[in-house]
C-alpha cells in the first residue's frame, strides 16, 4: 500500500494530479491546510474521510502523519497517446469511454465487460468518477490487470484526439437526458466495423450535454418496460457484445 503522510505532502500531491484513491484525516483535525485538503478533495472527486485515531494508526503511527494520510493507487494507468496507438492497429479499432461513473462496482463490472469484449482500452475521467480501487479491482475479476485505462482531465479535448486519431465517436443516450433526439439511432442499426470509441454516461444523468455533442451519433437500447434506463454496466455488455457481434459476421 502506497501512502503519503503529512498535511502539505497530501496536499500537494492531491493538486498535482497524482491517482489518490482515499484520504483520511484524523478526527479533530482543523486549519488552513486542513479545509484545503478538503476542498481539493472535493474538486478532485477524492474520497475524504474523518476517522478515530485506531484506525487512522492502522495506516500510520508516525508523527509526520500531522493527522492526514493519502492513499495512493497502485494501479498502472497509461497516456492516451499510448491507448490510442495501439487501438489503430487493430483490424477493428476499439475504445471504451466512461463519462463520470461514479459506482464503483458498476466501474469494476463495467472493466470487466471490456476485457471480455476485446476493449483496446478504456477512457475514464479522473475527477468526479469512482477510484479505481480495491472493489473496482474485486468486481473486475482482474479484468483492471488486463485492461488498459486511461484517466483524463478533460473528456473533450480526449473526444477530439480521438477524432484527430480517425476515431468515430458514438455516444450511449439515455432518453431525456440532452436535447440531441435527432441524432438517436437504435443500436443495431448503425454500422461498428469502422474505429469506434464507444461513450458510456453517468449512472444518473447519462453522457453530459458537452460530451453528447461531440458524438458521431447517439444509440439507444429500446424499452419495454416502465422503467426507462438499464444499469450502466449492463447497458455497457449490450453495446459491447452488438459490436463484437457485427464485427464476426
Amino acid at each position: 500500500m502506497n501512502v503519503i503522510f503529512g498535511r502539505k505532502p497530501v496536499l500537494e500531491a492531491i493538486n498535482s494530479g497524482e491517482e489518490i484513491e482515499q484520504v483520511y484525516i484524523l478526527y479533530g483535525q482543523k486549519g488552513g491546510i486542513i479545509d484545503s485538503i478538503r476542498v481539493a478533495c472535493k474538486k478532485k472527486g477524492i474520497k475524504c474521510n474523518e476517522i478515530p485515531l485506531a484506525k487512522f494508526n492502522f495506516y500510520s503511527s508516525n508523527a509526520v502523519a500531522q493527522g492526514v494520510i493519502a492513499i495512493k493507487t497502485d494501479q498502472k494507468f497509461y497516456p492516451l497517446e499510448e491507448i490510442l496507438s495501439g487501438s489503430i492497429q487493430s483490424e477493428y479499432p476499439l475504445i471504451l469511454v466512461l463519462d463520470s461513473i461514479q459506482d464503483t462496482h458498476n466501474l469494476g463490472a463495467i472493466l470487466r465487460t471490456a476485457e471480455c469484449s476485446g476493449v483496446d482500452g478504456v477512457i475514464i475521467t479522473r475527477h468526479n468518477s469512482a477510484p479505481v480501487n480495491s472493489t473496482v479491482v474485486k468486481t473486475s475479476a482482474g479484468a483492471t490487470e488486463h485492461v488498459r485505462i486511461c484517466p483524463v482531465n478533460n473528456l473533450s479535448n480526449a473526444l477530439r484526439d480521438l477524432k484527430n486519431g480517425g476515431f468515430w465517436i458514438f455516444g450511449s443516450y439515455l432518453a431525456g437526458s440532452n436535447d440531441e433526439i435527432s441524432k438517436v439511432k437504435r443500436y443495431t442499426d448503425v454500422d461498428y466495423k469502422i474505429p469506434v470509441a464507444l461513450v458510456l454516461g453517468n449512472e444518473e444523468k447519462g453522457i453530459r450535454k458537452l460530451t453528447a455533442e461531440s458524438c458521431d451519433f447517439l444509440v439507444n437500447i429500446p424499452m419495454k418496460g416502465k422503467i426507462q434506463s438499464l444499469n450502466v454496466s449492463v447497458a455497457a455488455g449490450i453495446l459491447l457484445f452488438e459490436i463484437l457481434r457485427q464485427r464476426k459476421n
